[in-house]
């Protein structure tokens, strides 16, 4: 059975991946890492708080067979860009170049919809930078999940995006803004496992269309 390496357990994908990680039988043990504690308790978890900040002290913990990386906040949350480009590209880079370095052979890395390297748009300029450093990383396998606006519950709700929701669910209705409908957390878990698990090496990019259409793929 497969061993899963996990940051961003606490988060709306991240706690869905988590959970779906548990039940799965191809699964034999899931160790997650994080600022701060998962609620909730399972043999088959080892759950670590870490100090992003220093890797030399939780670097040695990211072996197994696959990584998945669900880590991100907001320009809000962390107090600026500064701070967001801490969460969303340093630390996810420093978790990707420890499993590199470890021989994890497959990465899966939630990303965004306008995840752009070239972009002058702050956000999807840093999602476009970490997709193209973690595809030079070596892996075996890369998965880039490319969703748009998240559904699900959060722990703490965000108000931009309970707005953004009731936008562009307006526009679809529609027939507008297909490719950045809402797609709930549970479904961008399924989908990361699933695109996890295919033993076909190289990098692929997942649209949203093809995060809906790998969820629903036989397991």
């Amino acid at each position: 059975m497969n061993t899963a390496l996990v940051i961003g357990a606490t988060g709306l994908v991240g706690s869905q991946l988590l959970l779906q990680l548990l039940g799965d039988e191809r699964f034999g043990k899931v160790i997650a890492l994080g600022r701060r504690e998962v609620d909730r308790s399972h043999p088959k978890l080892a759950a670590h708080v870490i100090d992003f900040d220093a890797p030399d002290g939780w670097s040695s913990l990211v072996t197994g067979d696959v990584a998945f990386s669900s880590l991100g906040t907001t320009l809000q949350q962390a107090g600026g860009q500064a701070g967001q480009k801490k969460v969303d590209y340093d630390y996810q880079l420093a978790f990707a170049k420890a499993a590199a370095k470890n021989g994890v052979p497959t990465y899966v890395l939630v990303s965004s919809a306008s995840a752009d390297p070239r972009s002058r748009a702050f956000y999807s300029r840093i999602k476009g930078e970490l997709d193209r450093e973690v595809q030079a990383l070596g892996f075996a396998r890369v998965r880039i999940m490319r969703p748009s606006l998240l559904g699900g519950e959060r722990p703490h709700p965000r108000a931009g995006e309970r707005i953004g929701s009731v936008v562009l669910g307006a526009a679809n209705a529609l027939g507008l803004a297909r490719r950045y409908r809402e797609i709930r957390g549970e479904v961008v878990a399924k989908a990361m496992i699933n695109a996890a698990l295919d033993p076909t090496e190289g990098v692929r990019i997942f649209t949203l269309d093809e995060v809906f259409g790998e969820a629903e793929r036989a397991r």
